[in-house]
C-alpha cells in the first residue's frame, strides 16, 4: 500500500504530521472530536464502539472495473499485530501498483477468473471482547463496501456455474493471486491454486509449493540441513480445520556426491508445521511436530487467510523452511453476540442496543431478539427480527424486570443465543436522599455513606451525585462522585479542614433535589517530634530535672500532652513511662545513684502520636551505701564471746562496698565502741560479761563514705542459775485466805521463767502449791486459827535456784461454820396435847465447827416470820404455825466473833386439819339397788390420794354399819328390798385425822315390775278363730296382776287384743291366708301408785291352715290339731337372737375384707 500522511492539531495549537498507516490515540477534554486535516482523496469517518470513538482516515471509493485491476485483494498485515489496528478498511485502500497478467490456455477473461469471494482482513481492537472460539471479532464494513461485496458475490456464483478446470460446484471460489512478482509463492483458496500450465493440461489441481530451481538456505546463505523439496498439499479445508501433507525431502547433488561411499543407514526425520494469519512474512506459530508426513490443523478461524510452511529436522540439525502455502478457511455461522445493553428507557419503554459479532466470513443479515415478556418463567418469545442493531420495546410496566437474549444470522446459519440479560424499566424521579453519613475519617480523606431513597423500588437503577464544598474556598459545591455505589471515599483533602457535603439521586426519569448539607472535618495529622530534652540544674543522686521544646509542626491540632520515657542503662531495651501531661519539664525521681539513664520525649494530639525525640543520656552521682540489716548471732552465745555474721546492704549507693564497721554498747549505756572494721562479712566479739545483754550495730562504707548504722541487734551472753530468793511475805486477807508475795532474785543472765511455792501445816511436810511466773499467790480454803509454813525458789533456763527460808503464818479466829445437817423431829407417837401436828414443827441439827470461838446461840430463820433465837442446843420445836403450810427454814450459828453462814434452806410442811364431810346424793336407783355419789371428784380415784371417805348405812336397830372406806366418790348399794327406806351418812379423813360425820340421808327403793311371762300357747280352733293361753303370775305384796295380749297380722304393728286378769283368750275373725303373731305382758296394779308393766313374752306365730280336699272329716280334725302343734313348735326367733345373727354376719364380712386387703393390697 501507499503510505500517506495526515496532520492533526494538538492542544497547544501546533500541527503534527503523522505518516500512515499508524494508530494515533487522541484525547479531547470536552468530549468533542478534534479537527483532522486529511490529504486530498481521503475522507475521515467516526465510529463509536464500546463507548470509544474512533476516527478512520479512508480513501475515497473508486469505481469498479471488471476488466481492470481488482480492488478486492488481501492487504499485508498491520505492522504491529498486537496493537489496535486503526488502519483504513481494506475495501477503501488503493489498488496495488502491479497488474495481473493473463495466462494462455485459460477459458474466459483472466480478470474475470480472479474475481473471487471477498475476505476482509482482521482488524483487532482492545475494546472488543473475544468470542467463545478465542478469535477477535472483525471490524464491520460500511454500507457501500457491503453493496460492492454483494455484487461480487453474485458475479462469482454466476461464473462458478460455468467454471472449468474440474472445479466442484459446491467448492468455494478461487482466491486471486497475491502478486505477480513472487514466483516462489502460490496462493491457495480453499484448496485450489492458480491456473498453471500443468493445470491447463489436466494435471491434478492441488495446492502445491516448491520448485527444483530453489533450495533452502541457512542464515548465512549456506546449506543448513535438508530442504523440503516435495510438494505441500492443503486439503479438507473446513471453517476451523485443515489437513496439510508433504513429501520427504531429497538430498542435493552435492550431498549425494559427498556421501556415495557412506554406507550408514539414514537417520529418522521429524517435521515441524507452523502457520501464520498475518501474511507470509508475519509471525508463525508451531502447530505440529512429529515424524508423520501429514498433520491436521485444528482451532482455525473461519474465513481467514493462513500461510503454512514445513521444516525438517534431524537430530540437532534443522533444515531450511519450505515455501509458504496460503489457504483460506471456509465461512460459517456468526459467533454468539454479546448480550444487548440498555441504551435508554422510560417507565414504559426500553431501548436496546447491541454490537455485531464476528460474522465468520458471511455478512450478518438479521438479528433475532427474544424476551420473556416480564413473566420470569424462562420461556422466551421473539420480539424483533431484522438487520438493525437497536430496538425499542414499548408498552412495558414501570419498575419491572424483563429478560432478553440475542442471536445473529447470516447465509451460513444462526448463531447461538447470547447470555440472558435482565433489564428494568425506569421509575419516577427519586426523592431526595438522606444526608450522607461519615463512616470513617482520615487526615486527607473522608469515607462517606448514604442510603437509597426509601420510595424507589429495588429494580430501579438509581445513581448518586455527591457534591462537596471546602470551607473558605469560594467555589461552592463541586461534584466529587457520580455512580451507583452507596459509599465514597473523598481523597486529597486538607488536614483539620471542614467540608460540606450533599448528595442527590437520579435515574432515567430525572434528578432529585439534593439532601440537607452536612459538615465533616478531616482529622489532624500527627505532630512532629519534640526537640531533644536538656538538663535543668544539677543532677542529683536520685533525681534530675529535664525540659524540652514543643514540636515545630503540631499537625494541625494542639498538643494535648507530652510523654516522657526513661530507660535504665545504655542499652535502651526497656523503656518506662515516667510522665504524661501538658507541662514541658519534668523531674525524674526515684533513680538509682551512680547509674546511667536514657530519656526521650514524644507528644500526642488529636492527630495521633508524634515520633520520638532524640535520646538524652544522664549519669547520676554515687552516694554512701544504705543501711545494712542488723548482724545476726551465729551459734550459741558463750559466756564471754559471741560470733556475729551479716550481709551486704541492699543499696550500695552506686559504688561497691569496701569496708564494714561493728559497734557494741550495753543495754542501758548509750556509749558504744567499735569492735571490728574490715571487708569481711563476719567477726568474733570477746571480752563480754556472762549473762549480760549487749547491743550490736553495723554500717558499710564505699568510696563516698560510711553509710548509716543498722538497727540494734541485742545479744545476751551465756546465762546462770538464779540466786536465792528472799523470804516471802504473808498477808491474811481473811481467816481462810492468805496472800503470799516474793521478789525476783538476780537471774544471772537468763530471765526467771518460773517460781515454785511450797506450803504445809508442818515445816518438814510442805508441798508445792504454786508453779508459775507470778510474784504472788493467794492461798484459799484455809482453816481459821491454824499455823502454816511456806517457802519459795526461782527457776530459769540455766537451772533451779535454792529455796528461801521458811516463813510461819497463823490464820486468825473466825465465825462458826455453817450447819451441815438438819432433820425434822420424826417421833411416830403423836405429840403431847400441847403440841398439835397441824401447828407445830420439830427440828434438830449437828453443831458446826466453832473456828476457835465457842458457839453461844443459834438463829432459826423461817422466812417471813420473825426469826427464832435459841441457846447452844441442837433441837427445837416451832409452835404457832399455820396448818397445811410449807416453811423454808435455815439455821445460823453465832459466837463471840459474829454470826456464821446460814445452812442450806430446806422445806418443812405442817399437817393439814381434818377434812369436812361431803354432800351425799343418790344418782341411780332400782327396786334392789341404790347408787350414791359424794364430793366433786371422779367416780374412781387412785388409792394414793390423801383424802379418803367412809360411808355408813343405818340398820333396823338404829346403828350405822360401814359400807365403804376408800378414796372413791361413788358407791352402789345392792340387795335391797323394794319400796323400802334406808338411812346413810359419810365421813372424810386424811393424814391429819378423821373429820366429822355428815347428817343422815334417807333414800327409798321403788316397787319392782312384774316378772316376764313365758311364751303363750296358740291353738287353732277353726279357720277364723284360735285360743291363746299363758301362765299366771302370783300377786306381788298384795298387788293384783292383770295381763295384756297383743296381736300383729302380717307386717303391721302390734295391737292390743285383750287386757284382764284371765290367762287365756279366744281370738276370732281371723283371715285364713294371713300370719298372726301374739305376745303377753303382766301388769302390777298398785294401790297408791300407777300400774307397773313388765316385759313382753317371746312372740308366737300362727301360720295359715293347709287342708286336703280328699281327706275325711276325722282326718281333717286330726290334721288341724297336728298343725296347731307344729305352729306351737315353730316359734319365731326372739329379738336377741336376730341381733346376734346380724352381728355374726357383719363380723364374717369384716374378716373377709381384712383378709383381701392383707393379701392383695399390702403384699
Amino acid at each position: 500500500p501507499v503510505c500517506e500522511s495526515f496532520t492533526i492539531r494538538r492542544e497547544d495549537g501546533q500541527f503534527q504530521c503523522i505518516t500512515g498507516p499508524a494508530q494515533v490515540p487522541m484525547m479531547s477534554p470536552n468530549g468533542s472530536v478534534p479537527p483532522i486535516y486529511v490529504p486530498p482523496g481521503y475522507v475521515s469517518q467516526i465510529i463509536e464502539e464500546n463507548g470509544v470513538r474512533r476516527v478512520l482516515v479512508l480513501p475515497q471509493q473508486p469505481e469498479f472495473h471488471p476488466g481492470g485491476h481488482s480492488p478486492l485483494h488481501h492487504p499485508p498485515p498491520p505492522p504491529h499485530a498486537h496493537l489496535p489496528a486503526f488502519i483504513p478498511h481494506p475495501a477503501m485502500m488503493p489498488p496495488p501498483p502491479h497488474l495481473y497478467t493473463g495466462m494462455a490456455g485459460g477459458v474466459g477473461d483472466m480478470s474475470s477468473q480472479y474475481i473471487s469471494q471477498y475476505h476482509p482482513a482482521h482488524i483487532y481492537s482492545e475494546q472488543d471482547s473475544h468470542t467463545q472460539h478465542g478469535r477477535p471479532p472483525f471490524v464491520h464494513r460500511d454500507d457501500r463496501t457491503s453493496k460492492t461485496y454483494e455484487r461480487l458475490q453474485k458475479k462469482l456464483k454466476e461464473r462458478q456455474g460455468g467454471g472449468v478446470g474440474g472445479q466442484v460446484k459446491d467448492s468455494p471460489p478461487p482466491s486471486p493471486q497475491k502478486t505477480c512478482s513472487s514466483p516462489s509463492t502460490l496462493d491457495v483458496q480453499n484448496g485450489v491454486g492458480g491456473k498453471s500450465l500443468e493445470a491447463e493440461q489436466g494435471q491434478p489441481s492441488h495446492a502445491v509449493a516448491g520448485t527444483d530451481r530453489q533450495t533452502g538456505r541457512g542464515k548465512n546463505g549456506e546449506s543448513g540441513g535438508r530442504d523440503i523439496r516435495g510438494l505441500q498439499l492443503v486439503s479438507d479445508i473446513q471453517a476451523r480445520r485443515a489437513v496439510v501433507s508433504w513429501s520427504a525431502p531429497t538430498k542435493s547433488d552435492n550431498e549425494n556426491g559427498n556421501v556415495e561411499d557412506d554406507s550408514s543407514p539414514p537417520e529418522p526425520l521429524s517435521y515441524e508445521v507452523s502457520i501464520s494469519f498475518n501474511g507470509k512474512d508475519g509471525k508463525y506459530k508451531s502447530m505440529y511436530c512429529g515424524e508423520e508426513l501429514s498433520a491436521t490443523l485444528e482451532d482455525l478461524r473461519p474465513a481467514t487467510d493462513y500461510h503454512v510452511r514445513v521444516q525438517a529436522m534431524c537430530n540437532c540439525l534443522q533444515g531450511s523452511l519450505s515455501e509458504a502455502v496460503s489457504f483460506t478457511t471456509l465461512t460459517c455461522e456468526p459467533d454468539p453476540p454479546n448480550p444487548p445493553k440498555k441504551a435508554n428507557g422510560t417507565k414504559n419503554t426500553l431501548v436496546l442496543q447491541w454490537k455485531n459479532p464476528c460474522d465468520n466470513g458471511s455478512k450478518i443479515q438479521n438479528y433475532i431478539l427474544q424476551w420473556d415478556e416480564g413473566k420470569g418463567t424462562g420461556t422466551f418469545e421473539q420480539c424483533y427480527y431484522g438487520p438493525q442493531k437497536q430496538y425499542r420495546v414499548t408498552k412495558l410496566s414501570p419498575a419491572s424486570r424483563y429478560s432478553f437474549r440475542l442471536a445473529a444470522k447470516n447465509d451460513m446459519g444462526v448463531s447461538e443465543f447470547s447470555e440472558v440479560v435482565d433489564l428494568f424499566t425506569s421509575c419516577s424521579v427519586p426523592l431526595p436522599p438522606f444526608p450522607p453519613e461519615l463512616e470513617m475519617a482520615g487526615v486527607t480523606w473522608l469515607c462517606l455513606k448514604w442510603q437509597r431513597p426509601t420510595s424507589s423500588p429495588k429494580e430501579d437503577d438509581i445513581y448518586y451525585i455527591l457534591e462537596m464544598e471546602e470551607e473558605g474556598s469560594g467555589y461552592g459545591f463541586q461534584p466529587s462522585y457520580d455512580g451507583d455505589e452507596l459509599t465514597c471515599t473523598i481523597k486529597n483533602l486538607h488536614r483539620s479542614t471542614k467540608y460540606k457535603f450533599r448528595v442527590a439521586a437520579y435515574n432515567s426519569e430525572g434528578k432529585s433535589n439534593p439532601s440537607q448539607v452536612v459538615e465533616f472535618i478531616t482529622n489532624p495529622d500527627r505532630p512532629g517530634s519534640p526537640c531533644r530534652p536538656v538538663i535543668r540544674g544539677r543532677v542529683q543522686p536520685n533525681s534530675f530535672k529535664m525540659a524540652w521544646e514543643p514540636p515545630k509542626d503540631n499537625g494541625g491540632a494542639e498538643v494535648t500532652k507530652y510523654v516522657v520515657e526513661l530507660s535504665e542503662g545504655l542499652s535502651g531495651l526497656s523503656w518506662e513511662l515516667v510522665y504524661s501531661g501538658p507541662a514541658m519539664e519534668h523531674v525524674c525521681e526515684g533513680l538509682k545513684p551512680g547509674c546511667s539513664y536514657q530519656t526521650r520525649v514524644y507528644c500526642m494530639s488529636e492527630g495521633g502520636q508524634s515520633p520520638l525525640s532524640e535520646t538524652l543520656q544522664v549519669q547520676t552521682p554515687a552516694v554512701p551505701p544504705g543501711p545494712c540489716q542488723p548482724p545476726r548471732l551465729v551459734g550459741k552465745p558463750k559466756a564471754r564471746e559471741v560470733q556475729l555474721r551479716w550481709g551486704a546492704p541492699q543499696v550500695d549507693g552506686g559504688s561497691p562496698v569496701s569496708c564494714y564497721s561493728v559497734e557494741v554498747s550495753g543495754l542501758q549505756s548509750e556509749e558504744s565502741r567499735e569492735v571490728y572494721q574490715g571487708p569481711e562479712l563476719d567477726c568474733s566479739v570477746g571480752g563480754l560479761m556472762p549473762g549480760k545483754t549487749y547491743s550490736f550495730r553495723l554500717k558499710a562504707a564505699n568510696k563516698a563514705g560510711f553509710g548509716p548504722l543498722s538497727e540494734r541487734c541485742e545479744v545476751t551472753t551465756g546465762p546462770g542459775a538464779p540466786e536465792q530468793c528472799k523470804p516471802p511475805s504473808t498477808t491474811c486477807k481473811s481467816p481462810s485466805c492468805v496472800v503470799v508475795s516474793w521478789e525476783t532474785p538476780p537471774c544471772n543472765g537468763a530471765p526467771v521463767t518460773e517460781f515454785r511455792l511450797e506450803w504445809g501445816a508442818a515445816e518438814g511436810s510442805m508441798q508445792v502449791c504454786y508453779s508459775g511466773p507470778g510474784l504472788s499467790h493467794e492461798m484459799k480454803g484455809l482453816l481459821p486459827a491454824t499455823n502454816y509454813f511456806c517457802r519459795v525458789q526461782a527457776v530459769n533456763v540455766a537451772g533451779v535456784g535454792p529455796f528461801s527460808e521458811a516463813v510461819l503464818c497463823q490464820t486468825p479466829c473466825s465465825v462458826p461454820a455453817a450447819v451441815n445437817e438438819e432433820e425434822e423431829e420424826g417421833d411416830s407417837e403423836p405429840p403431847p396435847p400441847l403440841y398439835s401436828p397441824s401447828t407445830c414443827l420439830g427440828i434438830c441439827w449437828d453443831p458446826p465447827c466453832d473456828h476457835g470461838a465457842e458457839i453461844t446461840s443459834y438463829l432459826i430463820d423461817l422466812g417471813e416470820r420473825q426469826p427464832v433465837v435459841v441457846g447452844p442446843i441442837t433441837k427445837h420445836i416451832i409452835q404457832n404455825l399455820q396448818p397445811d403450810t410449807s416453811y423454808r427454814i435455815r439455821i445460823q450459828a453465832l459466837n463471840s466473833l459474829g454470826a456464821g453462814p446460814f445452812s442450806h434452806t430446806f422445806k418443812l410442811k405442817t399437817k393439814p386439819l381434818p377434812p369436812q364431810p361431803p354432800r351425799l346424793e343418790c344418782t341411780a336407783f332400782s327396786h334392789q339397788t341404790l347408787r350414791l355419789k359424794w364430793g366433786d371428784g371422779p367416780a374412781k380415784s387412785a388409792t394414793s390420794d390423801a383424802l379418803q371417805y367412809q360411808l355408813q348405812m343405818g340398820d333396823k336397830s338404829g346403828r350405822f354399819i360401814s359400807l365403804y372406806k376408800g378414796p372413791c366418790h361413788t358407791h352402789k348399794v345392792q340387795r335391797l328390798n323394794e319400796s323400802t327406806s334406808y338411812t346413810f351418812r359419810i365421813q372424810a379423813f386424811n393424814e391429819a385425822g378423821e373429820g366429822p360425820f355428815s347428817s343422815v340421808y334417807t333414800f327409798t327403793t321403788p316397787r319392782s315390775p312384774p316378772a316376764p311371762v313365758k311364751a303363750p300357747k296358740v291353738e287353732r280352733l277353726d279357720e277364723s278363730s284360735c285360743e291363746v293361753t299363758w301362765e299366771a303370775l302370783p300377786p306381788m305384796k298384795g298387788d293384783p296382776i292383770i295381763y295384756t295380749l297383743q296381736c300383729m297380722m302380717g307386717n303391721s304393728d302390734f295391737k292390743q287384743a285383750y287386757k284382764g286378769s284371765a290367762t287365756s283368750f279366744h281370738v276370732q275373725n281371723l283371715q285364713p291366708s294371713s300370719d298372726y303373731r301374739f305376745r303377753v305382758c303382766a301388769i302390777r296394779q298398785c294401790q297408791d301408785a300407777p300400774e307397773l308393766s313388765g316385759p313382753y313374752s317371746p312372740t308366737v306365730t300362727l301360720t295359715p291352715q293347709r287342708s286336703d280336699a280328699a281327706a275325711s272329716g276325722s282326718a281333717a280334725g286330726s290334721g288341724s290339731r297336728a298343725g296347731a302343734e307344729s305352729i306351737r313348735a315353730r316359734r319365731s326367733l326372739t329379738d336377741e337372737q336376730c341381733a346376734f345373727l346380724l352381728l355374726m354376719v357383719f363380723a364374717i364380712i369384716a374378716i373377709l375384707i381384712a383378709f383381701v386387703i392383707q393379701y392383695f393390697v399390702i403384699k
